[in-house]
């Protein structure tokens, strides 16, 4: 009898130990859990392009290792969970905390920035992007900013003209085209040549261009295929009549939550250096996705300086300097910032 009693006791005191570890580890969870702050990052790109798996996931990952897990970053592509023109807006309200989209789908509401998609600013990704975050830096372009924390600038390449069975060598070739506009500069430009101008995000001209709503887009070689375009356009027009600006920014709010340390993780993960990274990527794809229209035998029409073409000279200077009369229209001072895009572009030429 003795003997069962000890056993007993010694069987209880055992599962009481074994549940204050178990109520120790579930505490210990729950604790490293509150400890994590989750930050949801959404964009428009889709999942299998390299600017969700070449530049937004590495830095993700960045992030959580030098937060030592502290930070836990959850991406969402393809306009899951904002908009594709309201990311911007969704990460100023706190609606996702962290957002990325092109200036250019939010008409009229960065048009200091956009004056840097003007004709003739940049010739790749690289010097748009290195163009970009200088502006912002040295304060030029940085008010239009001041209901978010940015943490980078992204610019594509130079966008060309993609058709279906249409070769595009001079302005007269648009004429009645129905073209996919990228932004409003894009669109003016677009107009000025003849053609008609059609605002769509880029997630809805697949099934646009199936349906024959378009005959063509104006896009950079990157989203051409990321997009999967080059699928059903066979003629491309390479003129680098504009470069599309991107912002990537994060809840103002949220940022200001974060400790010293892990705001310093967030500091050492942005700015120029990630330009450079964003600016690397975009071009390796722009050069990929033209090698691989070439290689299915599309048509390649060559303008690389149309700023001195004869033919398209006009529509170029017509579309910029109507941009910059309506930035000057709103009370900014489009000139001093167009010079500025144009020193900056000269100090960032690769």
């Amino acid at each position: 009898m003795k003997k069962t009693l000890l056993a007993s006791m010694a069987l209880a005191a055992l599962i009481g130990v074994t549940g204050c570890s178990q109520s120790n580890d579930t505490a210990t969870d729950k604790n490293a859990v509150a400890d994590t702050t989750i930050l949801r990052f959404a964009h428009f790109w889709p999942a299998t392009s390299a600017t969700h798996k070449d530049v937004f996931e590495p830095w993700a990952r960045k992030v959580e290792e030098e937060s030592d897990g502290r930070i836990k970053v959850e991406i969402y592509p393809s306009a899951t969970l904002s908009k594709t023109d309201a990311a911007y807006d969704s990460t100023a309200k706190g609606t996702v905390d962290i957002g990325s989209q092109l200036q250019g789908y939010s008409n009229g509401r960065f048009p200091l920035t956009q004056i840097t998609e003007l004709p003739g600013l940049s010739n790749s990704a690289t010097q748009m992007n290195c163009m970009l975050q200088t502006l912002y830096d040295d304060g030029v372009i940085s008010s239009e900013y001041e209901d978010t924390h940015l943490l980078f600038m992204m610019g594509t390449g130079p966008g060309g003209i993609h058709t279906v069975d249409k070769p595009i060598r001079t302005p007269d070739d648009l004429r009645g085209l129905r073209i996919r506009r990228p932004s409003a500069i894009a669109g003016d430009i677009i107009e000025a040549a003849g053609g008609t101008p059609v605002g769509l995000p880029a997630t809805d001209v697949y099934t646009s261009l199936q349906r024959g709503v378009l005959d063509g887009l104006s896009l950079p070689w990157d989203a051409t295929g990321s997009f999967k375009l080059i699928e059903l356009v066979n003629t491309h027009t390479n003129i680098p009549f504009y470069s599309s600006a991107i912002v990537v920014t994060m809840n103002k709010d949220k940022y200001e939550s974060l400790t010293d340390d892990l705001k310093k993780v967030i500091d050492d993960n942005s700015g120029k250096e990630m330009a450079a990274v964003a600016g690397k990527v975009f071009d390796e794809e722009d050069d990929k996705f033209m090698a691989e229209a070439k290689a299915k035998g599309d048509i390649m029409i060559d303008i690389s300086d149309p700023l001195n073409d004869p033919a398209w000279k006009g529509p170029l200077e017509a579309g910029t300097q109507k941009y910059l009369k309506d930035v000057e229209n709103l009370g900014l001072d489009a000139q001093t910032v167009y010079q500025k895009a144009k020193e900056a572009s000269a100090a960032c030429k690769s």
